[in-house]
């Protein structure tokens, strides 16, 4: 089934309006903690939520940031057909990384970015999912570990599904490696913070 430019459209609007809401923002607050962008990076991903030493809370965060990208792509999937997959999950992707609810300061669309492939196709999420995995846990640089992870998601992409999907996996790997610009120049520097670090 093939959407019309309309369905196309509004399905992408659903995936950024869905993408665009900051649950590690909400979440921390509603823990009392505060305005997670006035601390560690400023984020308002799980990365900088795990810097307020709470695990639950971060990893709260990464499930629902995933999740608003996988519920993007499902909805699109089922009213609009396997083409409008790639707008809704780019649009939540954008979402995530260009809020409007937060004058479009937000994340670095990561975990949103993994619910978005698991979702279209998840032998791909969960292989670029793996790829973190083991990377975080050799150097402890999630950024790092990110970067490697989406740049190789369109070569699994060719290898594991099919051309809609390797276009929605060029897209979120260009913007994840956008969105990590501060962070490519620090891990250049050598001054890049490593998982768990609270400044």
């Amino acid at each position: 089934m093939n959407a019309t430019p309309m369905i196309t459209a509004l399905l992408a609007l659903l995936g950024y309006l869905l993408g665009s809401i900051p649950f590690g923002l909400i979440l921390t607050r509603l823990a009392g903690l505060g305005d997670i962008r006035r601390i560690g990076s400023g984020n308002i991903g799980a990365t900088n939520v795990l810097r307020t030493g709470n695990k639950g809370l971060a990893a709260a965060t990464v499930l629902l940031d995933g999740a608003k990208g996988a519920v993007a792509v499902l909805l699109a999937a089922w009213f609009g057909g396997h083409d409008a997959v790639l707008w809704a999950g780019t649009g939540a992707v954008v979402g995530h990384a260009f809020p409007i609810w937060l004058g479009f300061k937000g994340g670095k669309a990561v975990a949103t970015s993994y619910g978005v492939l698991i979702a279209a196709a998840w032998p791909v999420g969960l292989a670029a999912g793996a790829i973190w995995l083991v990377m975080a846990a050799l150097v402890r640089l999630s950024s790092l570990a990110a970067l490697a992870s989406f740049a190789a998601a369109p070569v699994l992409a060719a290898i594991l599904a099919d051309a809609t999907i390797v276009k929605l996996a060029l897209v979120i790997a260009v913007l994840v490696f956008a969105r990590h610009h501060t962070n490519i120049r620090r891990l250049l520097a050598g001054t890049e913070p490593r998982i768990g670090h609270k400044a």
